[in-house]
């Protein structure tokens, strides 16, 4: 089947999500869609797949014009969608769950749940997919469930399907399966429209890229075509996609863990006995897919969590029982993992924004009353500095756009002398430019002699910065290996191997695994400085 997007305008309100997007994917072909987050890929899918409706333009199938009123009418179409965020009831069996909204029934109206059931089993021995029809999708991996999605669209025998991020919660292994999959379903003759933000993975898979900036097609290349000329369509100016980083000179070991136990309400441990320490100078980046632990652990040390056993100390002072106040005096500087709910207060100016744990200081306030003359000379320096975007200081902060929103948070957090920087998901929802940019300010706070922490579920980002890895895997530290180890390794390790069982692992299967496959003895259980 062949498809074509003629001139599709979406609006909400003042907001022109796509502007007369034109767009033609053939049958049988891997079509990229690509751009940073915000960009209109996800709207325009959306359109595709009848979420939404067009504000103009038009969706052929093999030269017939489509109107679609939602998603039933597109995959009666043979459109089919996998989400980002996955669309399955977790207590429902694979069978269940591919069942819904399509339910097979024998005479009498009884659901026939075996007919869906050869239905799995046929289309998994087909493409190997390896997955079990009375499976709890509860108890599947992340990348066992992705498969379930792509199950339910082809029992719908979907021809086009869509593909929205789909690696964002994927380990490399499984990333690399989810590839095989899509060659597959490629020679069977599927049609895929692949969106990511990922240079590496759209090279890797890719018949034909198509490049959207704010909501316009802004050009189309080949595979073939280089990174850097890639970033620089998304961007709209040449960005150096490598960071030049010096080795690390780690001094002593100030932050240390301890046998740090969160747990929930229920008593269920969300981290389990976490020990670790960071170094003066050294970036230690915790890296695992998303919902391992990384946001409690984040949570333990600014003192968010109420269930907190075990040890958190900052140049000996003990940090557990502490609350958000206290530990930011300390001298903990924090970027949290999402910015609008946790970093800003969208209603307030940039200029409020950047004092927002700082008014309370003598520079910003006398007596209770705010000092607005040094607020705003505060703010015109850090806009200037940090190289926020924005007609004035004064104007709110949620008028920015995502890269310089982060701007805002991390050039408050490092305007004070800092004992430890905590980062997570640091250029989560930033554009290329932008991160070139808040990486070099996060090593620059590294060389000052800062104890840096990055909590990033993007492998490329914490390969570029780190200097040690950590991996949690189910709120369990999987070890911490050398920064510039192998995807493989960490892969293994975001699975779920320690890291010398994953090490064997890969010398057993005669796996290079380049920059190193060794381990690192934890500085903070040895005396003196970690190696």
């Amino acid at each position: 089947m062949k498809l074509e997007l003629k001139g599709i305008t979406k609006s909400f309100g003042a907001l022109v999500a796509n502007d007369h997007i034109d767009l033609v994917v053939e049958s049988g072909e891997i079509h990229s869609l690509l751009g940073e987050n915000g960009a209109g890929k996800s709207t325009l899918m959306n359109v595709l797949y009848g979420l939404y409706q067009p504000t103009s333009g038009e969706i052929l199938i093999d030269g017939t014009p489509l109107k679609l009123s939602g998603p039933s009418d597109a995959m009666a179409a043979g459109i089919g969608m996998v989400h980002q965020h996955l669309m399955l009831v977790p207590v429902f069996t694979v069978a269940e769950n591919v069942a819904l909204g399509g339910e097979a029934v024998k005479f009498g109206g009884v659901l026939d749940l075996e007919q869906t059931r050869r239905k799995i089993r046929d289309i998994s021995a087909r493409y190997g997919f390896h997955v079990d029809p009375d499976a709890l999708v509860e108890d599947l991996p992340v990348g066992v469930q992705q498969r379930v999605e792509i199950i339910k669209a082809l029992v719908r025998n979907a021809k086009i399907l869509i593909l929205d991020e789909p690696t964002a919660v994927l380990t490399p292994q499984e990333t690399d399966e989810l590839m095989d999959i899509m060659g597959q379903l490629k020679a069977a003759g599927t049609s895929i429209v692949f969106i990511s933000h990922k240079l590496r993975e759209v090279k890797a898979v890719s018949d034909r890229i198509t490049v959207i900036r704010r909501g316009k097609v802004v050009g189309s290349a080949e595979p073939s075509a280089s990174t850097t000329d890639l970033a620089a369509m998304m961007v709209g100016r040449a960005v150096s996609l490598t960071l030049d980083k010096a080795d690390a000179v780690p001094g002593e070991a100030t932050f240390k863990v301890a046998n740090l136990t969160v747990s929930n309400d229920a008593g269920a441990a969300l981290v389990d006995d976490l020990t670790f320490a960071v170094a003066k100078g050294e970036i230690l980046a915790v890296a695992g897919v998303q919902g391992n632990g990384q946001t409690e652990l984040t949570e333990a040390v600014l003192g968010l969590h109420k269930h907190v056993q075990g040890s958190i100390t900052l140049e000996g002072k003990e940090l557990v029982g502490k609350g958000v106040r206290a530990v930011l005096d300390a001298g903990v500087g924090f970027v949290p993992e999402d910015r609008q709910v946790d970093g800003l207060v969208e209603s307030f100016s940039n200029a409020e924004n950047l004092v927002l744990d700082l008014y309370g200081t003598k520079e910003f306030s006398c007596r209770g009353t705010l000092n607005r003359a040094a607020i705003a000379r505060n703010a015109e320096a850090k806009v200037a500095e940090f190289d926020v975007r924005t007609q004035s200081a004064q104007d709110q902060v949620g008028t920015l756009s995502g890269g310089n929103q982060q701007k805002v948070v991390l050039a408050r957090e490092l305007s004070r002398p800092l004992k430890l920087f905590i980062a997570s998901q640091p250029t989560r929802g930033v554009d290329v430019g932008s991160i070139e940019f808040l990486h070099k300010r996060i090593v620059a706070e590294r060389d000052a002699g800062t104890p840096v922490i990055i909590v990033s579920t993007e492998l490329d980002e914490v390969l570029e910065l780190a200097d040690r890895i950590a991996v949690l895997y189910a709120g369990k530290l999987m070890g911490i290996v050398p920064g510039k180890s192998s995807r493989e390794l960490l892969g293994l390790m975001m699975a779920g191997l320690n890291a010398d069982d994953a090490a064997a692992h890969l010398a057993a299967a005669d796996t290079p695994a380049a920059g190193g496959t060794s381990t690192e003895r934890d500085p903070s259980t040895e005396e003196g400085e970690p190696a």
